[in-house]
């Protein structure tokens, strides 16, 4: 049966009882009982029937109405059965009053459970309202009890708790009006609540005149308060008093301010009502409810002031969230617009999740969306009527982001007319406690409102992007030079875009064969990656092509494939080819010149070491050796600084074609740089046949090489290494080459030297004393030996040579032979000759003011070719000559025959500076080097130093003799003078005096000494007479 006609069938039933109950007396009992009995079994029933959120308030409820009625057959047996005259009180009292706690509790549970937040204003509202009946029921109900001293305490006591137990009821009736929402169970709810607040006042105002009799018409208000309570359970309505609800904030409306109104002036017409009687019996009673209401009123004023603060936080919020979507572009920027939103709604620190979700867009709004406008676009949002529910009701991925929480407020993100008429945007769930979700209906409704419209500016936005898109597209794809081909399932040429005509040089493309346009040596690979596309086996990038041109070289092109034969826009294979014909080229010629020598054509070091490290992992493999010759030209830079670098680069070239010439076809030759060379050595039989590579490349340097007229002979020295190809490294078997080519140098030159593991400490010992050296350097551990220079003839000295010496603080004392050579790789020798530059003067300038025996000598120092060359170098020696008052003749530097080698403008210049100031300059070791005796004519000299070679031998070959005697001869010739070194015995000495040389130096004068004792020798020696 339908709600509808239960309850019209209760009301029937309830009526016919009614009658019979005012008709006929004798029935009176068991008519009010079938009547107070039906309302409260009705009110069971509906809580059964209709299963509410919360069936306890009901069950309260028909608890309540079982005692009123259990209340009314206990009165009526008094009256009717045993005939008491109106028993007050009686045991139907207790029973009547159980009735208002039971009542207060379930309707109370109705107001706690339909929604959970703190509605000040209602609440505060319905207390005016309570109190001001409270303090009316005082005056009229309960004052009149309590002064009538005619009444037993009993009776007073229960007839003061009827009024109270009506206030509490209607306390609760109006809290719950004003809470809920207007349905049929709420209006019938109250319409029994007020009908048994009246009848009871009725009821106790004839009580208290001894008027109250039962079967009057007054009872019918009792019956309509049954059949009020009995309909209001069993309407399905009464379902949503405990389900969650919003409360919106609505405006008060005018009968509930005017009632608000007439409660607040009850006090003050109370009191002028007893004041006009002459006694206020109750002034201390109205006074207090009086502040009560005051205090009520106040509150509410407050609670519209904190409304009104709220309102502006969410008005600010909602304002912030505006803005922010308003620049969103993208949807995730909208959701997170929308969350910090809902965080600043809710109260600070509320547990809370939030789910955003969007309708998907299907394919078909895009061509709605293309459907010309008939009117003005109305993008308005639509109510989307937030609502509290169960989070188990919506759908499954929106509960499991709302985990934890058992309500949601749901609301639809929709729009009056969206893109394609779909009016459906999307949702927004918010989970919280239900006390939080309540009143946030209107916040949440604009907040998706303009959720709503940023989503649809950013779809209207995103497709009109796709529009000009595709027209941008277009005109790219007509003006690209990519050539783009559309396919048929015959591989024949649909589509050809209008590039084609640029690479093909055809304008006839259309249904031919794309495998005809390729070279015919590719076109069968062609047409299988063709197949392979059509098939998914070849996506994107393939391979080049060659494709053949009209009256034109083919040109390779990169082939790349999408197929697309499955969108209805193209149904076809889609190939783009790219002309790669010049970069190709590019490419090779890069990768070339990346792995060759430009000067040479040969293998750069790149290319080498790529080669090498191959031949190390093949040769591993099949146990034979790898080979690593470095081969340096001796004295390169001589030679380049003696003929010019044009020809110097010939004659690397001519180097290089001769290497290449002298190994095996599948060995590699390389120039490393400069004029470094390497040969790498593949599937070698042993170390025998390596070394058989390196005696031919010494061979190429045999032969002298023509450069324009001019036959120049060069040499070199080659460093060797052997691996086995299991454990070596490429590095590493460079580095061994390198290290016996650095011995190979060490031992003299145009040689060759493989590597063994004891060249490791050699250099090592090298790299130490380098290191020792510039250590010394800054720790002063470097003296000058002074050895004299004399006439020959009479021993008389005339000069001493500076000899630097290295007192090392371990090593002792080293001898320049062993650091010299390592001063000079490590340009360690231009620190070291400043010093010995500055030191020497500076001993000759005290030897001068000490004037030995009156002897005035001069001092020799040797100048190395980088320290002469060094930048200041002439201004540096005319600054310590100046600085030590050390007149320039005293002073004669020793150059070697290398530094004038070279065409160097330079030091002519600073030569003949120096000559021009005064100081002296000598040609140490001459003989030794590269010069020829008419070579000295051309040089701004003073002094020929004849080296110690040709003097050891003077004595005991002819030749010897006459070679040196023809060198003194013609530097006499050229106004020079002749120095002999490393005179050791008095025999030639004799010979030097008989052929002319007047000067010298050796052992047989004196040994190198120290400042001291070259001192105290000078004072010593006795010239003989």
């Amino acid at each position: 049966m339908s709600a509808r006609k239960l309850i019209a069938t209760y009301w029937l039933w309830t009526a016919a009882l009614a009658a019979v109950y005012l008709v006929l007396p004798p029935w009176r009992v068991v008519t009010w009982g079938l009547i107070g009995g039906s309302s409260a079994a009705l009110v069971l029933l509906g809580a059964l029937r209709n299963r509410p959120r919360r069936i306890l308030p009901w069950v309260l409820v028909s608890a309540g109405l079982f005692a009123y009625a259990a209340g009314d057959a206990t009165y009526n047996v008094l009256i009717v059965v045993r005939g008491e005259p109106n028993p007050y009180p009686s045991p139907a009292d207790v029973v009547y009053l159980a009735m208002y706690p039971l009542m207060t509790m379930g309707l109370y549970g109705l107001v706690r459970s339909g929604a959970r937040n703190r509605d000040r204003i209602g609440l505060l509202d319905s207390l005016t309202l309570t109190s001001a009946v409270a303090l009316f029921s005082w005056v009229f109900l309960i004052s009149p009890y309590i002064g009538d001293p005619s009444l037993a305490p009993i009776q007073k006591t229960v007839s003061i708790a009827y009024p109270i137990g009506d206030v509490l009821v209607l306390a609760m009736m109006a809290r719950l009006v004003t809470m809920s929402r207007n349905t049929v169970s709420v209006t019938l709810l109250t319409v029994g609540g007020v009908c048994l607040l009246a009848t009871d006042i009725v009821y106790g105002l004839l009580q208290v005149s001894g008027l109250w009799q039962i079967g009057t018409p007054i009872d019918l208000g009792w019956v309509v308060s049954y059949a009020a309570f009995g309909a209001a359970a069993i309407h399905p309505s009464m379902r949503r008093l405990t389900e969650p609800r919003l409360l919106a904030t609505r405006a008060a409306s005018g009968p509930r301010v005017l009632l608000l109104a007439l409660s607040s002036l009850i006090p003050p017409a109370l009191l002028f009502m007893e004041a006009i009687r002459g006694s206020v019996r109750d002034g201390v009673v109205i006074a207090v409810l009086s502040a009560m209401i005051f205090m009520l009123v106040h509150s509410r004023l407050w609670a519209v002031v904190e409304l009104h603060r709220r309102a502006s936080g969410r008005e600010r919020a909602l304002r912030e969230a505006g803005a922010a979507l308003v620049v969103a572009t993208e949807l995730e920027q909208v959701a997170s617009a929308v969350r910090i939103a809902v965080r600043t709604l809710l109260p600070a620190g509320t547990n809370h999740q939030l789910a955003f979700v969007l309708e998907p867009r299907p394919p078909s709004l895009v061509e709605a969306g293309r459907r010309e406008p008939t009117g003005a676009p109305r993008h308005v949002p639509t109510t989307g009527a937030a609502k509290l529910c169960y989070t188990r009701e919506l759908d499954p991925g929106i509960a499991s982001q709302l985990r934890g929480f058992e309500i949601a407020l749901r609301c639809s993100l929709r729009l009056e007319d969206g893109l394609g008429g779909d009016p459906s945007v999307g949702m927004m769930a918010l989970g919280a406690a239900e006390a939080t979700l309540v009143g946030l209906e209107g916040a949440v409704d604009v907040l998706a409102a303009q959720a709503a419209m940023a989503i649809e500016r950013i779809a209207l936005s995103t497709e009109i992007y796709r529009r000009r898109s595709e027209e941008y597209f277009r005109t790219l794809v007509i003006n690209m030079s990519d050539v783009l081909l559309i396919l048929g399932e015959d591989d024949s040429i649909r589509y050809a875009s209008p590039s084609a005509t640029g690479l093909f040089r055809d304008q006839n493309l259309i249904q031919r064969l794309l495998s005809d346009l390729v070279c015919a040596e590719e076109r069968s690979l062609a047409a299988r990656e063709i197949a392979s596309a059509r098939v998914g086996e070849i996506s994107g990038r393939s391979r080049d092509w060659r494709v053949l041109r009209v009256d034109e070289d083919p040109a390779q092109v990169e082939v790349s494939f999408q197929d697309l034969r499955h969108d209805p826009t193209v149904s076809g294979l889609v190939v783009t080819l790219r002309d790669v014909t010049e970069r190709r080229r590019l490419e090779r010629e890069l990768t070339y010149q990346a792995f060759h020598d430009s000067l040479t054509g040969l293998a750069n070091r790149a290319l080498f070491a790529e080669r090498l490290e191959r031949a190390i992992a093949q040769c591993g493999r099949r146990g034979l050796a790898v080979g690593v010759l470095v081969i340096d030209l001796d004295d390169f830079k001589v030679i380049n600084d003696t003929i010019g670098h044009g020809l110097g680069d010939e004659l690397l070239a001519t180097v290089g074609r001769r290497l290449a010439s002298s190994v095996r076809s599948h060995d590699t030759v390389a120039r490393l740089g400069g004029d470094e060379f390497a040969i790498l050595v593949e599937g070698a039989g042993g170390a025998g046949e390596i070394e058989r590579v390196a005696i031919r490349a010494l061979g190429v340097f045999s032969d002298p090489v023509p450069l324009k007229g001019q036959m120049v002979t060069c040499a070199a020295s080659v460093g060797l290494t052997v691996g086995s190809g299991s454990t070596d490294e490429g590095q590493e078997l460079l580095s061994q080459a390198d290290l016996a080519l650095y011995m190979a140098k060490s031992a003299g030159k145009g040689r060759s030297v493989r590597y063994q593991p004891a060249l490791h400490s050699a250099m090592r010992e090298r790299l130490e004393l380098r290191a020792e050296l510039d250590q010394s350097l800054t720790d002063g551990d470097f003296v000058l030996h002074y050895q004299p220079i004399v006439e020959l003839s009479s021993g008389e000295p005339v000069g001493v040579e500076a000899l630097v010496r290295w007192i090392h603080p371990i090593r002792g004392t080293v001898s320049p032979g062993q650091f010299i050579d390592v001063a000079e790789e490590s340009g360690l020798i231009i620190p070291l000759g400043s010093w010995v530059m500055r030191e020497a003067i500076a001993s000759i300038a005290r030897w001068r003011e000490e004037s030995v025996n009156g002897r005035q000598p001069y001092v020799s120092v040797n100048v190395s070719a980088s320290q002469f060359r060094a930048p200041g170098f002439v201004d540096q020696v005319m600054a310590n000559l100046l600085e030590f008052d050390l007149p320039p003749s005293y002073l004669l530097l020793e150059i070697t025959e290398s530094l004038l080698l070279r065409d160097d403008e330079q030091v002519w210049t600073d030569l003949l500076a120096l000559r021009g100031a005064g100081v002296r300059v000598a040609i140490d070791d001459f003989g030794t080097g590269y010069s020829s005796l008419s070579y000295l004519r051309q040089v701004p000299i003073d002094i020929v130093k004849i080296d110690k070679s040709f003097v050891e031998t003077v004595s005991t070959s002819k030749q010897q003799r006459a070679l040196v005697d023809g060198i003194i001869g013609l530097t006499h010739t050229l106004g020079l003078e002749v120095v002999a070194e490393g005179i050791e015995q008095s025999t030639e000495r004799e010979i030097l005096c008989e052929i002319g040389c007047r000067l010298g130096q050796g052992f047989l004068f004196a040994r190198p000494m120290s400042y001291g004792d070259a001192v105290a020798w000078m004072r010593a020696v006795e010239v003989p007479a």
